[in-house]
């Protein structure tokens, strides 16, 4: 059995790399803070693999001791993990001066910290199969800056920080376990509305105005697709990227170029 456990699977660019790895041969295991939406999420799996496929854990990774509980009752039957995925994540962000310690804080414990807890449970329980794969879903914005998003930001500079060091790390330890993090540029999803809605309010513009602006900025002249990000996930999970480890790579239209 290859498993393949998956954080934030519930949201668009978490299930569709969910449906992937299923598609792969991956037997997902699902971890979200959101029961119905987990119940949900696995019932669509269900209904195309059968009424054993796939695993449920609801946790919150911005919360260690949670996330220890959730590795508590986690059952490989006498497996190992083949991928671990992070994609959990929030947005958050304004102008600077008006972002609350709060927001900050928040935004920081789910993308970077919630990140950390996860892999520092796998690897100190020693979970993952020699020639395992870990991906981090970061950003473009985890290589450069974003206006009006510095919480985000920085939690996604930080995601590729620990993506870049323990790729190295596990390199020279003889585990196999390449590390690396695939960087979306702006994707059609929920958290792409709220965003939207976000800079509208700061553009003083509606919401059509604010997807075109947005839309501008990327080279092809439209929004990834969530399923495009699971393809490069795809691809780093596959043997065929056996020596690919320590790497940011971008799915993003050309927004970002490094």
């Amino acid at each position: 059995m290859k498993y393949a456990f998956i954080t934030g699977a519930t949201g668009d660019i978490g299930f569709a790399i969910t449906e992937k790895l299923s598609e792969d041969g991956f037997e997902p295991i699902l971890l979200s803070r959101t029961s119905d939406r987990l119940d949900n999420a696995i019932s669509k799996l269900r209904n195309k693999y059968g009424n054993q496929f796939a695993k449920k854990i609801v946790c919150d990774v911005s919360d260690h001791e949670d996330v220890s509980k959730a590795f508590d009752q986690l059952d490989l039957e006498n497996n190992k993990l083949s991928v671990l995925v992070n994609c959990a994540g929030i947005s958050g962000g304004g102008i600077t001066a008006e972002i609350s310690p709060q927001t900050w804080q928040n935004v920081i414990n789910v993308n970077l910290n919630g990140t950390y807890f996860v892999i520092h449970e796998v690897l100190t329980r020693k979970l993952m199969l020699s020639g395992g794969r870990i991906i981090n879903i970061a950003s473009t914005g985890g290589k450069q800056g974003v206006i009006y998003g510095t919480p985000y930001s920085a939690s996604k500079h930080g995601v590729v920080g620990l993506t870049k060091s323990l790729g190295l790390e596990l390199a020279r330890n003889g585990s196999g376990v390449t590390v690396n993090a695939v960087c979306p540029g702006f994707v059609e999803s929920d958290m792409a509305v709220r965003v939207r809605e976000h800079y509208a309010k700061i553009w003083g513009t509606d919401k059509e105005e604010t997807k075109r602006r947005v839309e501008e900025r990327v080279p092809i002249g439209r929004y990834v697709e969530p399923n495009e990000v699971a393809e490069m996930v795809s691809y780093l999970a596959s043997p065929l990227a056996g020596a690919v480890t320590a790497q940011a790579l971008n799915v993003c239209g050309g927004l970002g170029n490094y």
